[in-house]
Protein backbone atom coordinates (compact mmCIF):
# COMPACT_ATOMS: atom_id res chain seq x y z
CA UNK A 1 0.00 0.00 0.00
CA UNK A 2 0.85 3.88 -0.61
CA UNK A 3 3.00 5.07 2.55
CA UNK A 4 0.86 8.35 3.18
CA UNK A 5 3.09 9.46 5.95
CA UNK A 6 6.79 8.81 6.21
CA UNK A 7 7.23 9.89 10.00
CA UNK A 8 3.81 8.96 12.33
CA UNK A 9 2.96 7.50 15.46
CA UNK A 10 0.16 5.28 17.00
CA UNK A 11 -1.10 6.08 20.74
CA UNK A 12 -2.61 3.30 22.64
CA UNK A 13 -3.76 5.28 25.54
CA UNK A 14 -4.79 4.30 29.16
CA UNK A 15 -5.84 5.70 32.40
CA UNK A 16 -2.21 5.56 33.74
CA UNK A 17 -0.20 4.59 30.69
CA UNK A 18 0.24 4.81 26.92
CA UNK A 19 2.29 2.99 24.87
CA UNK A 20 3.52 4.86 21.89
CA UNK A 21 4.74 3.44 18.23
CA UNK A 22 6.99 5.37 15.97
CA UNK A 23 6.89 4.42 12.21
CA UNK A 24 9.67 5.78 10.13
CA UNK A 25 12.30 5.00 7.22
CA UNK A 26 14.53 3.40 9.41
CA UNK A 27 11.61 1.21 11.01
CA UNK A 28 9.85 0.96 14.29
CA UNK A 29 10.47 1.86 17.67
CA UNK A 30 7.94 1.29 20.77
CA UNK A 31 8.23 3.23 23.99
CA UNK A 32 5.71 3.36 26.86
CA UNK A 33 5.12 6.24 28.95
CA UNK A 34 3.03 7.42 31.72
CA UNK A 35 0.48 9.63 31.75
CA UNK A 36 1.74 12.04 34.15
CA UNK A 37 2.34 15.90 32.55
CA UNK A 38 6.22 15.25 32.98
CA UNK A 39 6.43 11.84 31.40
CA UNK A 40 4.24 13.01 28.51
CA UNK A 41 6.38 16.01 27.82
CA UNK A 42 8.78 13.55 27.25
CA UNK A 43 6.94 11.69 25.00
CA UNK A 44 6.51 14.85 22.95
CA UNK A 45 10.03 15.50 23.11
CA UNK A 46 10.79 12.00 21.66
CA UNK A 47 8.89 12.37 18.89
CA UNK A 48 9.86 15.88 17.92
CA UNK A 49 13.64 13.91 18.54
CA UNK A 50 11.87 11.37 15.79
CA UNK A 51 10.63 14.25 13.25
CA UNK A 52 6.81 12.81 14.02
CA UNK A 53 4.71 14.51 11.82
CA UNK A 54 1.64 13.14 12.69
CA UNK A 55 0.26 11.27 15.70
CA UNK A 56 -3.28 9.09 15.99
CA UNK A 57 -4.79 8.07 19.08
CA UNK A 58 -8.37 6.33 20.22
CA UNK A 59 -10.85 8.11 21.74
CA UNK A 60 -10.68 6.62 24.97
CA UNK A 61 -12.41 7.65 27.36
CA UNK A 62 -11.58 10.96 28.61
CA UNK A 63 -7.91 9.94 28.47
CA UNK A 64 -7.14 10.94 25.53
CA UNK A 65 -7.39 14.58 26.47
CA UNK A 66 -4.80 15.80 28.35
CA UNK A 67 -2.41 13.84 25.56
CA UNK A 68 -4.19 15.69 23.01
CA UNK A 69 -4.18 18.79 24.93
CA UNK A 70 0.10 18.46 25.02
CA UNK A 71 0.54 17.59 21.32
CA UNK A 72 -1.85 19.67 19.10
CA UNK A 73 0.45 22.84 18.97
CA UNK A 74 3.49 20.68 17.51
CA UNK A 75 1.98 18.02 15.75
CA UNK A 76 -0.68 17.07 13.58
CA UNK A 77 -2.92 14.89 16.35
CA UNK A 78 -5.94 12.71 15.51
CA UNK A 79 -8.38 11.10 17.73
CA UNK A 80 -9.86 8.53 16.12
CA UNK A 81 -13.56 6.53 16.65
CA UNK A 82 -12.48 3.22 17.78
CA UNK A 83 -14.99 1.56 15.97
CA UNK A 84 -13.58 2.72 12.91
CA UNK A 85 -9.62 1.07 13.72
CA UNK A 86 -10.51 -2.38 15.37
CA UNK A 87 -7.94 -4.76 15.65
CA UNK A 88 -7.82 -7.85 13.62
CA UNK A 89 -8.68 -10.63 16.03
CA UNK A 90 -5.38 -12.33 18.08
CA UNK A 91 -3.32 -9.29 17.65
CA UNK A 92 -4.94 -7.86 20.89
CA UNK A 93 -1.81 -6.51 23.41
CA UNK A 94 -0.98 -2.64 24.40
CA UNK A 95 1.87 -2.79 22.06
CA UNK A 96 0.39 -4.69 19.09
CA UNK A 97 -2.71 -2.38 19.25
CA UNK A 98 -0.49 0.89 19.12
CA UNK A 99 1.49 -0.50 15.54
CA UNK A 100 -1.80 -1.55 14.36
CA UNK A 101 -2.98 2.58 14.98
CA UNK A 102 0.27 3.67 13.29
CA UNK A 103 0.01 1.00 10.37
CA UNK A 104 -3.66 2.55 9.66
CA UNK A 105 -1.98 5.79 10.04
CA UNK A 106 0.91 5.77 7.73
CA UNK A 107 -1.05 4.58 4.71
CA UNK A 108 -3.87 6.93 5.22
CA UNK A 109 -6.73 4.78 6.53
CA UNK A 110 -7.90 6.72 9.88
CA UNK A 111 -10.47 9.64 9.72
CA UNK A 112 -9.63 11.73 12.49
CA UNK A 113 -12.73 12.58 14.18
CA UNK A 114 -13.87 16.49 14.62
CA UNK A 115 -12.26 17.97 17.70
CA UNK A 116 -13.14 21.53 18.41
CA UNK A 117 -10.10 24.26 18.95
CA UNK A 118 -9.18 24.75 22.62
CA UNK A 119 -11.71 28.04 23.23
CA UNK A 120 -14.64 26.23 21.93
CA UNK A 121 -13.48 22.90 24.13
CA UNK A 122 -13.76 25.06 27.06
CA UNK A 123 -17.03 26.90 26.20
CA UNK A 124 -18.68 23.14 25.49
CA UNK A 125 -17.41 22.05 28.52
CA UNK A 126 -18.98 25.08 30.31
CA UNK A 127 -22.40 24.43 28.75
CA UNK A 128 -22.47 21.06 29.53
CA UNK A 129 -22.10 21.49 32.95
CA UNK A 130 -24.68 23.86 33.08
CA UNK A 131 -26.98 21.82 31.61
CA UNK A 132 -26.45 19.04 33.82
CA UNK A 133 -27.62 21.45 36.31
CA UNK A 134 -30.69 22.51 35.13
CA UNK A 135 -31.11 18.64 35.29
CA UNK A 136 -30.04 18.61 38.85
CA UNK A 137 -32.49 21.04 39.27
CA UNK A 138 -35.68 19.15 38.08
CA UNK A 139 -34.51 15.89 40.10
CA UNK A 140 -34.80 18.28 42.83
CA UNK A 141 -38.00 20.05 41.61
CA UNK A 142 -39.86 16.28 41.52
CA UNK A 143 -38.23 15.37 45.11
CA UNK A 144 -40.03 18.28 46.86
CA UNK A 145 -42.75 17.07 44.84
CA UNK A 146 -42.78 13.76 46.24
CA UNK A 147 -42.21 15.06 50.10
CA UNK A 148 -45.15 17.30 49.55
CA UNK A 149 -47.42 14.06 48.42
CA UNK A 150 -46.18 12.46 51.52
CA UNK A 151 -47.31 15.38 53.30
CA UNK A 152 -50.84 15.14 52.07
CA UNK A 153 -49.83 18.58 50.36
CA UNK A 154 -51.41 18.90 47.07
CA UNK A 155 -49.73 22.38 45.81
CA UNK A 156 -49.45 21.05 42.30
CA UNK A 157 -53.20 20.28 42.19
CA UNK A 158 -53.28 24.20 42.11
CA UNK A 159 -50.19 25.98 41.10
CA UNK A 160 -48.64 25.48 38.03
CA UNK A 161 -45.03 25.79 39.66
CA UNK A 162 -44.51 24.62 42.62
CA UNK A 163 -41.52 26.00 43.36
CA UNK A 164 -42.46 29.65 41.93
CA UNK A 165 -42.56 32.85 43.53
CA UNK A 166 -45.75 31.79 45.35
CA UNK A 167 -44.73 28.48 45.95
CA UNK A 168 -41.13 29.20 47.69
CA UNK A 169 -43.36 31.24 50.01
CA UNK A 170 -45.52 28.88 51.35
CA UNK A 171 -43.09 26.12 51.12
CA UNK A 172 -40.71 28.15 53.31
CA UNK A 173 -43.19 29.09 55.57
CA UNK A 174 -44.10 25.38 56.56
CA UNK A 175 -40.48 24.66 57.07
CA UNK A 176 -40.73 27.85 59.26
CA UNK A 177 -43.53 26.02 60.96
CA UNK A 178 -46.19 27.64 59.85
CA UNK A 179 -49.33 25.11 59.45
CA UNK A 180 -52.56 27.62 58.96
CA UNK A 181 -53.95 26.48 55.39
CA UNK A 182 -55.51 30.14 55.65
CA UNK A 183 -52.19 32.01 56.43
CA UNK A 184 -50.07 29.90 53.60
CA UNK A 185 -52.59 30.68 51.10
CA UNK A 186 -52.55 34.65 51.70
CA UNK A 187 -49.29 34.37 50.34
CA UNK A 188 -50.19 33.65 46.68
CA UNK A 189 -49.01 36.28 44.28
CA UNK A 190 -50.29 37.41 40.86
CA UNK A 191 -52.79 35.44 39.38
CA UNK A 192 -52.43 32.92 42.02
CA UNK A 193 -54.59 35.00 44.10
CA UNK A 194 -58.00 33.93 42.47
CA UNK A 195 -57.65 30.51 43.66
CA UNK A 196 -56.98 30.86 47.33
CA UNK A 197 -60.04 28.98 48.36
CA UNK A 198 -58.38 25.92 46.06
CA UNK A 199 -54.59 26.59 48.12
CA UNK A 200 -56.42 26.19 51.10
CA UNK A 201 -57.82 23.22 50.16
CA UNK A 202 -54.77 22.24 48.73
CA UNK A 203 -52.49 23.17 51.23
CA UNK A 204 -54.58 21.29 54.19
CA UNK A 205 -52.09 18.41 55.19
CA UNK A 206 -49.85 16.47 57.86
CA UNK A 207 -46.85 18.13 57.88
CA UNK A 208 -44.23 16.83 60.88
CA UNK A 209 -41.30 17.27 61.64
CA UNK A 210 -39.45 15.18 58.69
CA UNK A 211 -40.81 16.63 56.10
CA UNK A 212 -40.32 20.32 57.59
CA UNK A 213 -36.32 19.37 57.51
CA UNK A 214 -36.55 17.72 54.24
CA UNK A 215 -38.07 20.78 52.69
CA UNK A 216 -35.66 22.76 54.31
CA UNK A 217 -32.56 20.71 52.84
CA UNK A 218 -34.42 20.82 49.21
CA UNK A 219 -34.81 24.28 49.18
CA UNK A 220 -31.77 25.19 50.39
CA UNK A 221 -30.39 22.91 47.48
CA UNK A 222 -32.60 24.28 44.77
CA UNK A 223 -31.27 27.90 45.92
CA UNK A 224 -27.90 26.78 44.99
CA UNK A 225 -28.56 25.67 41.82
CA UNK A 226 -30.47 28.57 40.57
CA UNK A 227 -27.52 30.56 42.03
CA UNK A 228 -24.82 28.37 39.85
CA UNK A 229 -26.83 28.16 36.58
CA UNK A 230 -27.59 31.85 37.00
CA UNK A 231 -23.59 32.38 37.24
CA UNK A 232 -22.55 29.85 34.27
CA UNK A 233 -25.68 31.61 32.09
CA UNK A 234 -23.53 35.20 33.04
CA UNK A 235 -19.95 33.43 32.30
CA UNK A 236 -21.55 31.83 29.14
CA UNK A 237 -22.99 35.07 27.76
CA UNK A 238 -19.23 36.88 28.40
CA UNK A 239 -18.30 33.90 26.02
CA UNK A 240 -20.32 33.99 23.50
CA UNK A 241 -19.87 37.48 22.96
CA UNK A 242 -18.19 37.26 19.89
CA UNK A 243 -20.84 35.27 18.53
CA UNK A 244 -24.12 37.53 19.56
CA UNK A 245 -24.93 38.27 16.18
CA UNK A 246 -24.77 34.31 15.05
CA UNK A 247 -27.03 33.96 18.24
CA UNK A 248 -29.71 36.58 17.78
CA UNK A 249 -29.94 34.91 13.92
CA UNK A 250 -30.82 31.46 15.18
CA UNK A 251 -33.27 32.65 18.07
CA UNK A 252 -35.07 33.85 15.29
CA UNK A 253 -36.34 30.45 14.26
CA UNK A 254 -39.46 29.26 16.31
CA UNK A 255 -38.87 26.75 19.38
CA UNK A 256 -35.19 28.06 19.65
CA UNK A 257 -34.24 30.15 23.16
CA UNK A 258 -31.23 31.28 24.50
CA UNK A 259 -29.62 28.46 26.29
CA UNK A 260 -30.57 26.25 22.99
CA UNK A 261 -29.00 28.95 20.45
CA UNK A 262 -25.83 28.89 22.94
CA UNK A 263 -26.24 24.71 23.59
CA UNK A 264 -26.18 24.42 19.56
CA UNK A 265 -23.59 26.40 18.73
CA UNK A 266 -21.26 25.04 21.73
CA UNK A 267 -21.66 21.80 19.71
CA UNK A 268 -20.85 22.49 16.45
CA UNK A 269 -19.35 26.23 16.32
CA UNK A 270 -19.73 29.04 14.24
CA UNK A 271 -17.08 27.41 11.21
CA UNK A 272 -18.97 25.80 8.50
CA UNK A 273 -15.99 25.27 6.69
CA UNK A 274 -15.33 21.99 8.29
CA UNK A 275 -18.58 20.55 6.61
CA UNK A 276 -18.76 20.96 3.34
CA UNK A 277 -22.41 20.61 3.28
CA UNK A 278 -25.56 20.48 5.79
CA UNK A 279 -25.75 16.81 4.36
CA UNK A 280 -22.29 16.33 6.14
CA UNK A 281 -23.35 18.30 9.73
CA UNK A 282 -26.56 16.08 10.11
CA UNK A 283 -24.75 13.03 9.45
CA UNK A 284 -22.14 13.59 11.66
CA UNK A 285 -24.54 14.67 14.39
CA UNK A 286 -26.27 11.79 13.69
CA UNK A 287 -29.82 13.43 12.95
CA UNK A 288 -30.31 11.11 10.02
CA UNK A 289 -30.93 7.49 8.87
CA UNK A 290 -27.69 5.47 8.72
CA UNK A 291 -26.91 3.83 5.51
CA UNK A 292 -27.26 0.02 5.47
CA UNK A 293 -27.91 -1.88 2.31
CA UNK A 294 -26.48 -5.09 0.85
CA UNK A 295 -27.77 -6.90 -2.10
CA UNK A 296 -30.75 -4.52 -2.54
CA UNK A 297 -32.10 -4.73 0.79
CA UNK A 298 -32.37 -2.03 2.72
CA UNK A 299 -31.57 -2.90 6.36
CA UNK A 300 -31.94 -0.60 9.76
CA UNK A 301 -31.71 2.89 9.32
CA UNK A 302 -30.71 3.21 12.99
CA UNK A 303 -28.90 6.54 13.42
CA UNK A 304 -26.08 5.61 15.75
CA UNK A 305 -24.72 6.66 18.77
CA UNK A 306 -23.67 10.79 18.23
CA UNK A 307 -23.59 13.93 20.19
CA UNK A 308 -25.97 13.23 22.62
CA UNK A 309 -25.95 16.85 24.57
CA UNK A 310 -26.55 18.36 20.74
CA UNK A 311 -29.04 15.88 19.95
CA UNK A 312 -30.82 16.44 22.88
CA UNK A 313 -30.66 20.21 22.53
CA UNK A 314 -32.45 20.03 19.12
CA UNK A 315 -34.79 17.65 19.80
CA UNK A 316 -35.92 19.91 22.48
CA UNK A 317 -36.16 23.39 20.34
CA UNK A 318 -38.53 20.56 17.96
CA UNK A 319 -40.92 19.64 20.59
CA UNK A 320 -41.06 24.16 21.26
CA UNK A 321 -41.44 24.22 17.55
CA UNK A 322 -43.98 21.60 16.97
CA UNK A 323 -46.18 23.64 19.19
CA UNK A 324 -45.65 26.86 17.11
CA UNK A 325 -49.08 28.25 15.05
CA UNK A 326 -48.82 29.17 11.69
CA UNK A 327 -44.88 28.37 10.81
CA UNK A 328 -43.22 26.14 8.43
CA UNK A 329 -41.96 23.68 11.76
CA UNK A 330 -45.03 23.06 13.09
CA UNK A 331 -46.49 22.10 9.32
CA UNK A 332 -44.13 19.49 8.63
CA UNK A 333 -44.63 18.37 12.34
CA UNK A 334 -48.30 18.21 11.59
CA UNK A 335 -47.47 16.31 8.39
CA UNK A 336 -45.19 13.60 9.63
CA UNK A 337 -46.95 12.65 13.16
CA UNK A 338 -49.74 11.09 11.89
CA UNK A 339 -47.72 8.83 9.42
CA UNK A 340 -44.26 8.72 10.98
CA UNK A 341 -45.34 8.60 15.03
CA UNK A 342 -44.63 11.59 17.09
CA UNK A 343 -41.16 10.93 17.87
CA UNK A 344 -39.71 10.01 14.22
CA UNK A 345 -41.34 13.36 13.30
CA UNK A 346 -40.03 15.10 16.26
CA UNK A 347 -36.53 13.54 15.09
CA UNK A 348 -37.08 14.88 11.74
CA UNK A 349 -37.59 18.65 12.92
CA UNK A 350 -34.83 18.34 14.52
CA UNK A 351 -32.49 16.89 11.45
CA UNK A 352 -34.34 20.35 9.30
CA UNK A 353 -33.55 22.74 12.60
CA UNK A 354 -30.22 21.55 12.08
CA UNK A 355 -29.84 22.23 8.49
CA UNK A 356 -31.39 25.65 8.87
CA UNK A 357 -28.91 26.35 11.63
CA UNK A 358 -26.58 25.69 9.09
CA UNK A 359 -27.19 27.83 6.56
CA UNK A 360 -27.95 30.88 8.85
CA UNK A 361 -24.35 30.56 10.09
CA UNK A 362 -22.71 29.94 6.83
CA UNK A 363 -24.58 32.96 5.03
CA UNK A 364 -24.79 34.91 7.75
CA UNK A 365 -28.08 35.90 6.85
CA UNK A 366 -31.70 35.80 9.02
CA UNK A 367 -34.32 33.32 9.09
CA UNK A 368 -37.07 33.43 6.77
CA UNK A 369 -39.91 31.08 7.39
CA UNK A 370 -41.62 29.17 4.32
CA UNK A 371 -45.33 29.42 5.80
CA UNK A 372 -48.10 27.49 7.19
CA UNK A 373 -49.03 26.60 3.71
CA UNK A 374 -45.52 25.67 2.38
CA UNK A 375 -46.27 21.79 2.18
CA UNK A 376 -49.80 22.57 0.40
CA UNK A 377 -48.47 24.97 -2.22
CA UNK A 378 -45.62 22.23 -3.13
CA UNK A 379 -48.32 19.51 -3.48
CA UNK A 380 -51.94 21.92 -4.39
CA UNK A 381 -52.28 19.56 -7.73
CA UNK A 382 -51.89 16.04 -5.14
CA UNK A 383 -54.41 17.36 -2.30
CA UNK A 384 -57.22 18.79 -5.23
CA UNK A 385 -57.21 15.48 -7.09
CA UNK A 386 -57.56 14.01 -3.57
CA UNK A 387 -60.40 16.15 -2.60
CA UNK A 388 -62.44 15.61 -5.85
CA UNK A 389 -62.06 11.36 -5.20
CA UNK A 390 -63.31 11.78 -1.78
CA UNK A 391 -66.15 13.88 -3.10
CA UNK A 392 -67.38 11.39 -5.73
CA UNK A 393 -66.93 8.72 -3.25
CA UNK A 394 -70.15 10.31 -1.77
CA UNK A 395 -71.95 9.88 -5.19
CA UNK A 396 -71.24 13.70 -5.70
CA UNK A 397 -69.69 15.72 -8.58
CA UNK A 398 -67.20 18.62 -8.20
CA UNK A 399 -66.35 22.00 -10.88
CA UNK A 400 -63.26 23.93 -10.41
CA UNK A 401 -63.03 27.10 -10.80
CA UNK A 402 -60.26 29.17 -9.49
CA UNK A 403 -61.08 32.32 -7.18
CA UNK A 404 -61.50 35.47 -8.40
CA UNK A 405 -59.38 38.52 -6.71
CA UNK A 406 -61.79 40.91 -5.30
CA UNK A 407 -61.28 44.70 -6.23
CA UNK A 408 -62.47 47.60 -3.36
Amino acid sequence: MQVVYERCCGLDVHKETVVACVITPRGKEIQTFSTMTNNLLELADWLSELEVTHVAMESTGVFWKPIYNLLESDFEAMVVNAQHIKAVPGRKTDVKDAEWIAELLQHGLIRASFIPDRPQRELRELVRYRRSLIHQRGQVVNRIQKVLEGANIKLSSVATDVVGASGRAMLQAMVNGTEDPKALAEMAKGRLKNKRPELEEALKGLVNDHQRMMLDSLLRHLTFLDEEIERLDAEVARRMLPFEETIQHVMEMPGMGRRNAEEVLAEIGTDMSRFPSANHLASWAKMCPGNNESAGKRKSGSTGHADSWLRSALVEAAWSASRTKETYFSAQYRRLAPRRGKKKAIFALGHTILVTIYHIIRDKTDYHDLGCDYFSKRSSSYIIQRAIRQIEKCGMTVTLKPLQPVFS
